[in-house]
């Protein structure tokens, strides 16, 4: 930002921010650029439309406010939304109905004993409230395993199906030859069932090397070859000692009409495919107390898709962050109902941390 523009972001009166507060505020209802009327009629002071775009013109020049097209109306810039959310936001607390809803929600998913059961909760529970993504990076679960099969998808395609003994179940695309009988997958699957029952994914890929050398010995290559395949796809991801659950994709999709909006949501979803990348950037948030937020271009990853995210991190029962959960939409989010509820489930989660 230049010092020009510092400095009349600095200078802006009482009236100035009143009025861009209204514009953003009535943005983020409406979707639509805010004319100088809408806001002379929403000012709690008798103030013309004249009046009014004379300041919508220093808040164009100070880089807060922009025109989308030939209309009279205006659209906060992504430094606007910054300036609102850092300067002009205000935040209550929940309400106790919200609260007690959030709570009673966590803590029925809770009594199944599975932590990562009550996180993909808090991820469906976000979603729904806040009408967008919700989004939770946890530490990775290694449970042992009870089965694994290998099953067709298509012509060069197969899905490898893991199934712990605590009722997980992951999935992964590979690539198989093609023509590939479905006896092989058969094969594969009773072999890898038998021989790595009760191991972690740990325990899998140490053992790997010797378990291929085996698995060689008594198979053709061909199955020898989609068994190594599929070990190797779940052995680097288990590298990773962190999860991404994301859900409530869908949630974008309902408020997105215009074809530009479409666009970005779909680029939003091609984002969301590279998951080690998001589980990078969203651990960022885990560096800081309390709500970080993510505006546009200000996450390089999401900034083609012109998203937002308000993410919060959450602890364990001896109060060590250990992941971080949170939202993520349109830059146009409701700020100030979205922001303390992301909070408040991310303390929630930690009392029911062990």
């Amino acid at each position: 930002m230049t010092e020009r523009k510092l400095s009349a972001l600095a200078a802006l009166d009482q009236r100035s921010r009143d009025i861009f507060r209204r514009l953003v505020e009535t943005y983020i209802e409406t979707g639509e650029p805010v004319g100088s009327r809408t806001i002379s009629r929403i000012l709690p002071v008798n103030l013309s439309p004249a009046s009014v775009r004379n300041v919508m013109a220093d808040l164009e020049d100070a880089g807060l406010i922009f025109s989308p097209h030939t209309s009279a109306g205006r659209l906060p810039t992504q430094q606007g939304l910054r300036f609102f959310v850092d300067a002009l936001l205000e935040l209550g607390p929940l309400a106790e109905t919200q609260t007690a809803a959030i709570d009673k929600r966590l803590g029925e998913s809770a009594r199944s004993g599975r932590i990562e059961d009550t996180l993909t909760d808090a991820t469906n529970l976000l979603s729904g409230l806040s009408s967008c993504a919700g989004v939770v990076v946890t530490p990775k679960v290694n449970p042992r395993l009870k089965h694994i099969e290998f099953v067709s998808l298509a012509p060069g395609r197969a899905l490898v199906v893991l199934v712990g003994e605590d009722g997980t179940v992951e999935n992964r695309s590979i690539e198989v030859p093609a023509g590939l009988p479905p006896s092989t997958l058969v094969m594969a699957s009773n072999l890898l069932s038998s021989r790595l029952q009760g191991k972690t994914i740990d325990e899998v890929r140490r053992g790997l090397r010797d378990e291929l050398d085996v698995i060689r010995r008594e198979l053709d290559e061909l199955t020898a070859k989609v068994v190594e395949t599929g070990l190797a796809t779940w052995s680097d991801e288990a590298a990773e000692d962190k999860r991404l659950i994301v859900r409530g994709q869908a949630h974008l999709l309902d408020s997105s009409a215009a074809m530009d909006d479409l666009e970005r949501i779909r680029q939003l979803f091609e984002d969301l495919e590279e998951k080690r990348e998001v589980v990078r950037l969203l651990g960022a948030a885990e560096e800081g107390e309390g709500v970080r937020i993510f505006i546009g271009a200000e996450n390089k990853l999401f900034s083609l898709s012109g998203s937002s995210l308000i993410l919060a991190p959450y602890r364990d029962g001896r109060q060590r962050i250990v992941g971080v959960l949170g939202v993520i939409g349109p830059t146009r989010l409701n700020y100030a109902r979205i922001i303390p509820m992301v909070e408040y489930t991310a303390k929630a989660i930690g009392r029911l941390f062990p």
